[in-house]
């Protein structure tokens, strides 16, 4: 499996292509130069706001300069043997057999009116329940 180029190298071999230095990156994409040296020293990682930055400098995509940072974390992470154990430990999901039914909304809309009609009639059932009083209408309470 060939290795992947550490991000650092990545924007390094750019900033060589374009014949900048790490200062004026730093500036012209608008975050702290410590941010873009952290990456070059391989002690910082492309996050989305810089990828987004950079895509916009270099005239590439965003997506680009995450697939660089996401491709070599999962090579670092595929050379550790401890780690790979942990994943290989994880059971896999198994798909339903049978056809799952689409429930539309108004059949779920009916299934919630009568699962709160049932709640009621358990509620009315148990011990202790008091017995729920019918409302008088607007015409009794006047007379």
């Amino acid at each position: 499996m060939a290795k992947t180029k550490k991000p650092g190298e990545v924007l390094q071999s750019f900033i060589d292509e374009y014949q900048i230095n790490a200062f004026a990156l730093s500036k012209s994409i608008k975050v702290a130069y410590q941010s873009v040296t952290n990456i070059l020293n391989d002690k910082g990682r492309i996050s989305v706001h810089i990828a987004l930055r950079l895509g916009q400098y270099f005239g590439n995509s965003p997506k680009y300069w995450l697939d660089v940072q996401s491709s070599y974390e999962i090579d670092e992470l595929s050379a550790d043997k401890k780690f790979i154990n942990t994943i290989k430990s994880i059971p896999k999901v198994k798909k339903p057999t049978g056809k799952v039914k689409k429930v539309t909304k108004a059949e779920s809309a009916k299934n919630k009116a009568n699962t709160l009609a049932e709640k009621r009639k358990k509620a009315a059932k148990a011990p202790g329940a008091k017995k729920a009083r019918g409302r008088k209408s607007v015409k009794s309470k006047m007379k």
